[in-house]
């Protein structure tokens, strides 16, 4: 049986749009959608959890009409939920920002609690409209200093060649503030050398499979300046930013290092986290 693509559904404007977003990925991959709203209180003054996952379902078929959804109704923490429903599932889709007093931060507590536990990857639903949609036409990949065969790449290469699009795998190098004198390439051009040897990174991390997705039109950049940086402006024309993150089995807590934080909560596109065990 084939894992479902699960949304959070909280019924506010930004989880509304992760429904959008995961109907359109349900459809691309073939997977079925499920549904889960979650609240340990509810009060009268709130909307009834049947009506919000009744409306989530009903927009989920209207933008995806051969999606049929599941839905499901939890009496607990959001993102406990969540987390423990994303062990068997394909992927977990949550939104931007949340509902109550906490909605205006620029990522609500749920999606990052989610983004910094969950076993499965993790989409947070951000940006404009033509990225949500899809119409830039490319999807960027953070290379970082993970083995071949990341679960990272694998995820990219599957998303781009779902969405037909073009892969951008792009690394982020900086020249140190002090450099040995007596290599040649250095002496003659520092900043050749170092752009190489991320280039070079780059190539041996994804080869392996870029082979088994030869028709991914995959294009390899090494990019100077900060990670964060970098990462932010590839993102202004970019459909999907994939990241990976670091999850060590024996930590139980919170595992988000600076460079997710800042795209989870600054990117001008959907964030994937896919996890990496170490």
């Amino acid at each position: 049986m084939e894992l479902p693509l699960l949304v959070g559904a909280d019924g506010s404007e930004s989880s509304l749009d992760a429904v959008d977003w995961a109907a359109d990925a349900a459809v691309r991959h073939g997977v079925p959608l499920r549904l889960l709203h979650s609240s340990a209180e509810w009060t009268e003054e709130e909307p009834r959890p049947e009506d919000l996952t009744a409306a989530a379902a009903e927009r989920a078929r209207r933008r995806a009409p051969g999606v049929r959804p599941t839905t499901d109704i939890l009496t607990e923490d959001p993102a406990d939920a969540l987390v423990r429903a994303g062990r068997n599932a394909f992927a977990l889709v949550v939104g931007s920002r949340g509902r109550g007093r906490i909605a205006g931060l620029l990522l609500g507590s749920v999606g990052l609690s989610v983004a910094g536990r969950a076993d499965c990857p993790v989409i947070v639903v951000r940006g404009g409209e033509a990225a949500r949609r899809g119409k830039r036409g490319r999807i960027v990949l953070a290379v970082g200093d993970g083995p071949e065969d990341a679960p990272t790449t694998r995820f990219a290469f599957r998303e781009a060649a779902a969405r037909d699009c073009e892969l951008h795998a792009v690394r982020a190098w900086r020249r140190p503030a002090t450099q040995a004198r007596k290599h040649p390439l250095i002496q003659g051009n520092p900043s050749a050398l170092r752009e190489r040897e991320a280039l070079e990174h780059v190539d041996g991390a994804l080869r392996a499979v870029a082979r088994d997705h030869s028709g991914v039109d995959l294009r390899m950049r090494a990019v100077e300046g900060p990670t964060r940086a970098v990462l932010l402006e590839e993102s202004e024309g970019a459909d999907l930013l994939v990241v990976g993150a670091h999850r060590r089995r024996e930590h139980l807590g919170l595992q988000l290092g600076m460079v997710d934080h800042t795209v989870l909560h600054h990117a001008d596109c959907p964030v994937a986290l896919v996890p990496e065990h170490i």
